[in-house]
């Protein structure tokens, strides 16, 4: 039996009619002095509670996008809007954001407790208040029992959930996340991916969320923005139309693997272009 394949390239503003527009990028582009063009023009918007992921291979600017986002760097030229807002101003909107890396970068002499802690502590919240929402953390990320562990004592996954809590002490409305599973085995991979999906689920952030991997894109998203490197552009920008919570049947339906080959077919044509 044929499935007909539904990526098909998602409205440009469909989502942002009926929810406030959280991610705006207005021809945002990134150069250096040395000529090089890491990031040709984008523009782009995410609206409140989607979960949106950036796919492509290493140097497509992906990261480079997440991290302007952020303001961890600045864009050579355009403008980047959170809620309609600078960055700078993202405060005034009454919103907050937190950043999960590709590494899990904890501090090692300290238990686990105390790396989720630490961006209360640099925020200057009252000791019970963190120590409060410390614990909401993680329980949502099922760490409660190893709040005084030390990093090391942590597989792979249980540090990168870590992260993940010390990301969601700050109670952010956007959670911007760097192929925070990349370097992890498949098996656990999948099971981060699941747990994420009922995170968002529950909590309703809006999600911007890098990989290089076609199969995580299509298992967690909404919408695929796919990018493509040399220089660094956006190239596609797919609708998953499917239904949450997606399952392990769904990794292994026809459907699946359309929408796989669909993105895998976008990247391939992209990298098969004249650089401009």
């Amino acid at each position: 039996m044929t499935i007909a394949l539904r990526a098909q390239p998602a409205p440009p503003l469909a989502a942002s009619e009926t929810r406030p527009v959280a991610v705006q990028a207005l021809s945002v582009e990134k150069g250096y002095a040395n000529g090089t063009q890491a990031l040709r023009p984008v523009d782009l918007e995410i609206a409140e509670g989607e979960f949106v992921t950036l796919l492509g291979p290493s140097g497509c600017g992906k990261s480079t996008l997440l991290k302007m986002v952020a303001g961890l760097i600045e864009p050579s030229d355009g403008r980047l809007l959170l809620w309609r807002k600078p960055g700078t101003r993202l405060c005034e909107t009454g919103k907050s954001l937190s950043y999960v890396f590709q590494e899990a970068t904890l501090m090692p002499w300290h238990s686990v407790r105390k790396n989720v802690r630490l961006p209360l502590e640099m925020d200057g919240v009252p000791r019970a208040e963190a120590d409060r929402r410390v614990q909401i953390a993680l329980e949502r990320v099922g760490l409660e029992r190893f709040a005084d562990a030390l990093p090391r004592e942590l597989s792979g996954g249980m540090q990168m959930r870590v992260s993940i809590a010390r990301g969601l002490v700050v109670e952010p409305q956007l959670l911007l996340m760097d192929e925070p599973f990349g370097a992890l085995d498949e098996i656990t991979r999948n099971h981060l991916d699941s747990d994420l999906l009922t995170l968002w689920q529950r909590h309703a952030w809006t999600v911007m969320f890098v990989t290089h991997s076609i199969h995580e894109a299509v298992f967690l998203s909404q919408r695929v923005i796919v990018m493509a490197a040399r220089p660094g552009r956006v190239v596609a920008d797919i609708h998953i139309d499917e239904p949450y919570p997606r399952t392990a049947e769904f990794r292994l339906s026809a459907r699946f693997s359309e929408y796989a080959m669909a993105l895998h077919q976008h990247l391939v044509d992209a990298s098969s272009e004249e650089p401009l």
